[in-house]
């Protein structure tokens, strides 16, 4: 296992800068993702890893070996493309064993290495067919034994999931982290789809403009986003604005436009002070109705449109001429005529001040 480091790296395409001074370190076995939007740089930041691209500033190093400018091949790393770009003339264990041959590797080990490959990934069995003869998942698992052959000090995917249909995408999430892990191999995984990501990353960093927003859990960037492009992509979120008019033991309070709140600060780093204006950011699942006023952060209202979906319900909640969304396990308050005024409440600790 190796750890993967990148200080100050800078990459521009003519005038267009696409990495802006990026700072990271990966940890030795880590499932890493690049999350964010198309264009925000993940993908250029995969290929600089990677060797094709060679960046005009900065340095990487893979654990203490400095890499910023070896070529691809002398890296060493398992690289898996969107397309999966299998040969088509070639069985499957002559696609695997492509790099193999390349290297030079002994054909009895070559063979070995193959059919361990093959066996990791559950393809043991399809070892003499071709391509067009497999399923987009089976594709995909041949795809990844490829770059497992070689033993590669690190591996690299790139939206490897994104040519699958839903039910294969949740099955081949935990295939690839299982294989991930089994093999101890730091990998790095570029995707758009936050929910992969959230699924089986052990950390992850948000990308927008060639820039790093937040790197962190999971768990710490939907939680606690440090800004609101973060929240805003990372699953859905209720945005409101307000003005700071009190701070306290790492609580802070916050006068808006339908109410008054208390809430925790999404970057510790980014302090505000009184009077700042601010925008909270609170998930729909956070809040809890009622028919009674609840204590602390709460405001009444009413339920606009609703959808059902069985276990849980979506509302659009209605208060001080405003819109939340809201979602309710075990519904209760489906029909909007009988209701009335309900009132909708939300823990300190799940609202998000940001920072604008």
């Amino acid at each position: 296992m190796i750890s993967i480091r990148i200080q100050n790296l800078t990459k521009r395409f003519g005038t267009v800068t696409a990495l802006h001074h990026l700072d990271l370190t990966i940890n030795p076995g880590e499932l890493f993702f690049l999350l964010g939007p198309s264009g925000c740089g993940k993908t250029t930041l995969l290929r600089s890893l990677a060797g094709f691209y060679i960046p005009e500033e900065g340095r990487i190093f893979f654990g203490d070996e400095e890499v910023t400018r070896l070529a691809p091949h002398k890296r060493n790393t398992g690289m898996m493309f969107q397309s999966y770009a299998l040969w088509p003339h070639l069985t499957v264990a002559e696609n695997v064993a492509f790099g193999l041959e390349e290297r030079k590797v002994a054909k009895p080990e070559l063979k070995r290495r193959v059919a361990e490959a093959l066996e990791s990934v559950r393809m043991a069995s399809y070892a003499e067919r071709r391509p067009n003869q497999l399923s987009g998942g089976q594709q995909q698992r041949v795809a990844l034994a490829r770059a497992l052959v070689i033993r590669p000090r690190c591996l690299l995917l790139d939206e490897p999931l994104s040519n699958l249909d839903a039910k294969l995408r949740l099955e081949m999430r935990m295939e690839i982290r299982r294989i991930c892990k089994e093999f101890k191999l730091t990998t790095v995984y570029v995707t758009h789809d936050q929910k992969e990501a959230l699924s089986i990353s052990d950390r992850m960093a948000m990308m927008d403009g060639g820039k790093i927003l937040q790197v962190g859990s999971p768990g710490e960037i939907y939680r606690r986003p440090a800004c609101k492009t973060v929240a805003n992509f990372i699953g859905e979120t209720d945005f409101v604005a307000g003005k700071v008019t009190g701070l306290s033991g790492g609580r802070i309070t916050i006068e808006t436009a339908i109410g008054r709140f208390e809430g925790v600060a999404g970057d510790p780093a980014a302090s505000v002070a009184l009077n700042d204006t601010v925008t909270l950011s609170i998930r729909p699942e956070c809040w809890t109705l009622s028919r009674e006023r609840p204590t602390g952060n709460a405001v009444a209202g009413r339920i606009g449109e609703s959808v059902y979906q069985g276990e849980v319900a979506q509302y659009d909640f209605i208060t001080g001429g405003h819109t939340l969304k809201m979602l309710e396990l075990n519904p209760r308050f489906l029909d909007p005529a009988t209701c009335g005024e309900l009132f909708a409440s939300v823990a300190p600790e799940d609202v998000v001040v940001l920072r604008n």
